[in-house]
């Protein structure tokens, strides 16, 4: 029986969410499987993996193949790195003490880079988000400035209109009197 790592479609239309399951490479896509070790949701920035490391970890070594984008998941994760360092061992060529620290430098290095990524897209949308504030906040300053001078425009055209009025008003009243 073949036995594959890949992904179980979920979600509405348009807004995938998968599963990532150990399934029969006979079953259908979003059919039975043996178990699920993860779940990976493409629709954020960056991408959500939740993985159960030793499960995957386990499944590699008893021989599961994993599709091109579990492979490329489980690489992202270090699942594939800590696999190859046990098969070393396992043929002699590393001890576990190296297996550890191998798999903990490249861990850190893989972390530090996610991070400066993150702080990079960070900074870039807070960037843009004080660009739009600045240009929404011009924008609306021209538009008072622009009603204020409409308000003095027809203030100033009224104001003479109201006052010949007060004043033939104030006229009728002493030729009455």
């Amino acid at each position: 029986m073949p036995v594959r790592i890949r992904l179980a479609r979920h979600g509405k239309k348009g807004k995938p969410f998968y599963h990532i399951v150990i399934a029969d490479s006979r079953a259908p896509r979003d059919g039975k499987f043996i178990e699920r070790v993860g779940s990976y949701n493409p629709n954020t920035n960056p991408a959500t993996i939740v993985l159960n490391f030793k499960k995957a970890l386990s499944w590699l070594q008893k021989g599961a193949q994993p599709s091109e984008t579990c492979k490329n998941i489980l690489s992202d994760e270090g699942v594939l790195m800590k696999n190859h360092l046990i098969n070393g061992m396992k043929k002699g060529a590393l001890t576990e003490e190296q297996v550890e620290t191998k798999f903990l430098t490249w861990k850190e290095q893989k972390m530090s880079k996610l991070s400066s990524s993150t702080d990079k897209l960070s900074k870039k949308t807070q960037d843009e988000l004080t660009k739009k504030m600045n240009a929404e906040t011009k924008a609306k300053e021209a538009k008072a400035e622009a009603i204020r001078k409409k308000k003095e425009a027809a203030q100033k055209a009224n104001e003479p209109v109201v006052a010949e009025e007060n004043q033939t008003v104030a006229e009728d009243q002493t030729t009455e009197a």
